[in-house]
């Protein structure tokens, strides 16, 4: 009677667990998956309204959504494993991020070549006699993007009400950069002590585009170390790409057992230590 009651209790045990499991499972997949829904909707709400890109948070996340399901589907197929596909999904989530601070440096460069021009610019109109205010709409008329629209964001916050230094500190926040913030403080100054601000808006000029002039000429003598860096960083993941179609028995072993994680975490490690020395090495400071 007691063997057969166990007998009957066993199974029941065990799909209580897996159902539990199973339940668990799926409340921590649906907090995980409607954390990254917030993070993603967030950031491109952000990212993409600093940089004057009105898209529709939702939708992109939708296209993400639909990425993520057909590129690791595809990649399945192709190699029939599941590691590939794993690591084509975990992709799909990473790259969008990367993807908008990629976005917002690029547009950082742009403001930062404009810059000196845009300073002259002011420094003529003050100059000719125009307050800041009308040198600035002249030159939001007259710069392209990004510098106008910046420009333009500023003036249009002052018209609502906001005050100058607000105002500067939000166009501070949007553009964290060294240029950019010696202009805002040669503004600051000039407002509460006085002086010839044409004056230091030229000298300033002149000053960032030879400092200008300096980081080009030293991207140009570190650009070979940096695609040294690049080839030697991507090369092993080449090659064990290459290694993993034509012997996909042998590779299979360094996804499958302990010795081969263990030889893949030192692999990534050993990568990373070797750029970011390269990167060290051939980024200077001016």
């Amino acid at each position: 009677m007691v063997s057969g009651t166990l007998f009957l209790l066993v199974p029941v045990l065990f799909f209580a667990s897996a159902f539990l499991l199973g339940y668990l499972a799926v409340i921590q997949g649906r907090s995980f998956w409607g954390d990254y829904e917030a993070v993603f909707k967030e950031s491109a709400e952000v990212n993409l309204g600093d940089m004057f890109l009105f898209i529709d948070p939702h939708r992109l996340f939708m296209y993400n959504v639909l990425a993520l399901v057909v590129l690791p589907l595809l990649v399945l197929v192709l190699t029939g494993d599941l590691a590939p596909a794993l690591g084509m999904a975990l992709l799909v989530m990473v790259v969008p991020f990367y993807l908008y601070r990629s976005m917002r440096r690029k547009r950082w460069r742009a403001f930062e070549r404009q810059l000196p021009e845009a300073l002259s610019m002011i420094s003529s109109g003050l100059g000719a006699g125009a307050s800041l205010g009308m040198a600035l709409e002249s030159l939001v008329r007259e710069q392209p993007a990004p510098l106008s629209q910046e420009f333009m964001l500023f003036l249009r916050e002052q018209r609502l009400g906001v005050d100058f230094e607000t105002s500067l500190r939000n166009m501070e926040r949007r553009l964290p950069l060294a240029d950019f913030h010696m202009f805002a403080s040669a503004l600051r100054i000039s407002r509460e002590v006085g002086g010839n601000l044409g004056e230091i808006l030229e000298r300033l000029a002149d000053t960032l585009r030879r400092k200008a002039t300096m980081e080009g000429k030293i991207e140009s003598l570190t650009a070979q170390g940096k695609m040294q860096g690049y080839v030697m960083t991507a090369l092993p993941v080449f090659l064990g790409f290459l290694l993993y179609f034509l012997e996909p028995e042998a590779m299979a072993q360094l996804f499958t057992t302990p010795k081969g994680w263990t030889v893949l975490a030192v692999v990534f490690i050993m990568e990373s230590l070797g750029y970011v020395f390269i990167r060290k090495v051939t980024h200077i400071d001016v």
